[in-house]
């Protein structure tokens, strides 16, 4: 009998621990906006304020064994919760086959915890909340040099470092150029997410720095087409980034690839 593999065990338990922190991403989605506090109360129905009991937030499984409605007064309660949990268990595991059994990985990990919360708080009201995005500064430091002592290599801390103040940079001059185009919000998020980038690689940056802008295009384009959006409209940039540069990790080098064979230069690299 063969022995199951490593990485399989380790992204499905990762996809097991990403619906337990999908079901408190549903709170932080909800309350940080409002300026509540995420740990009480205690979370209860919003028909009729009954608590949700222990054995009620299971995460898809309550949902489920419920039918969808709240135990004491058979309100509906809402599908996105469940898809909050799924979206959140699924990208944890895509995450953890892609960067794998290393250092790197709880690091990356927040990284995709903080991206689902962020992209859904920024369609919902339009901002990427500085009690979410300014203490992913410091964490992200500290796991990302825990992930470079744990590997040995410096040298992507450093590049780390250098792809936040690119992108840092990048966004707050495109802020100060067109402040209506772009929300101070995106320029904290953008250092945050050239952290993340720089530590992967010089590629990475180069990729998810350019999609964001791409698929910002390609959201805003048929919204304006269809006339559901104005050349004025407020449009949430912040998915496309976090998007932008969850993509990059799976795909930044056969692009990087791609694109130097494609301009002659690939074999000279």
């Amino acid at each position: 009998m063969t022995s199951p593999d490593p990485l399989a065990v380790v992204c499905a338990l990762s996809g097991v621990l990403g619906l337990l922190i999908g079901s408190f991403l549903n709170v932080v989605v909800h309350r940080v906006p409002r300026g509540e506090s995420v740990v009480s109360p205690p979370s209860a129905c919003p028909s009729c304020g009954h608590h949700v009991r222990a054995r009620d937030n299971v995460p898809v499984l309550s949902w489920l064994v419920l039918h969808g409605r709240c135990r004491d007064c058979r309100e509906p309660i809402s599908r996105r919760y469940l898809l909050v949990e799924l979206l959140t268990g699924v990208v944890f595991a895509l995450v953890t086959w892609r960067v794998g059994i290393t250092a790197a990985l709880p690091a990356y990990l927040y990284l995709a915890a903080i991206a689902v919360a962020l992209a859904l708080i920024d369609l919902d009201v339009r901002r990427l909340p500085d009690a979410i995005v300014l203490p992913s500064y410091p964490v992200a430091l500290v796991l990302l040099a825990a992930a470079s002592a744990g590997s040995g290599d410096w040298g992507a801390l450093a590049r780390a470092l250098a792809g936040a103040a690119a992108l840092f940079l990048l966004y707050a001059t495109l802020w100060f150029a067109h402040p209506r185009g772009m929300g101070l919000g995106d320029v904290k998020l953008a250092g945050v997410l050239g952290l993340y980038l720089g530590w992967w690689g010089w590629d990475a940056l180069a990729v998810g720095g350019f999609a964001a802008f791409l698929l910002g295009g390609a959201v805003s384009l048929p919204l304006l087409l269809v006339g559901r959006a104005g050349r004025k409209s407020s449009i949430p940039f912040g998915p496309c980034m976090l998007v932008a540069a969850l993509a990059a990790l799976f795909c930044a080098a056969p692009l990087a690839g791609w694109y130097l064979d494609l301009v002659g230069l690939g074999a000279a690299v």
